[in-house]
């Protein structure tokens, strides 16, 4: 316990050490550019998916993951531009429109909305996880270790109405042989 302690000291001590700044290195450039898109597209998909749902608790949780991107792609493009780095070209915004005037054939279900966002969120806390261990700099490193944390938040909401709904997708239980059934 106690190497753990002194790894964290060393760790905060570091994020004030680091005076200059050395250059971002491209694979941080990278990773900065394509988790920007990636928030980007993110953001306009759950403004499609805002247009699909009636259901008040899965606009909530839609929402809170959307305005979650929307602060990560705010902050993550002043870092970019502070750094010289251009900006990656986005789709246009999605106007709002009424979910009972989307036909049914093009109409995303409730339970595909909610594991479209999942799915957005458990690959951003991946990504930022790579990230974050791929980063030389202590800003970047700490900058996806923020965006991760704030995406494990949101998937946890998300998972726990998914899991209220029976949205959730499980895979099968494995029951390896010869174990005990707890079913009976």
């Amino acid at each position: 316990m106690k190497h753990l302690f002194q790894a964290l000291a060393d760790f905060v001590k570091s994020m004030h050490d680091e005076e200059p700044k050395p250059p971002l290195h491209i694979g941080e450039v990278m990773n900065c550019w394509v988790y920007l898109t990636v928030l980007e597209e993110a953001i306009m998909l759950e403004l499609t998916c805002l247009n699909h749902t009636v259901d008040p608790e899965l606009k909530e949780n839609v929402g809170k993951s959307m305005n979650g991107a929307v602060s990560q792609s705010r902050r993550l493009k002043d870092f970019l531009q502070r750094e010289g780095v251009p900006l990656p070209p986005v789709s246009e915004p999605k106007p709002q429109s009424d979910p009972n005037a989307v036909p049914l054939g093009a109409k995303f279900t409730d339970d595909e909305i909610a594991n479209l966002v999942s799915v957005k969120l458990a690959s951003a806390v991946t990504f930022c996880a790579a990230s974050a261990s791929q980063s030389i700099r202590n800003d970047v490193g700490k900058m996806f270790m923020e965006f991760q944390e704030e995406a494990m938040i949101y998937g946890i909401l998300m998972k726990t109405l998914m899991r209220k709904r029976g949205w959730l997708k499980i895979p099968p239980y494995f029951m390896p042989p010869g174990a005990p059934n707890p079913a009976g």
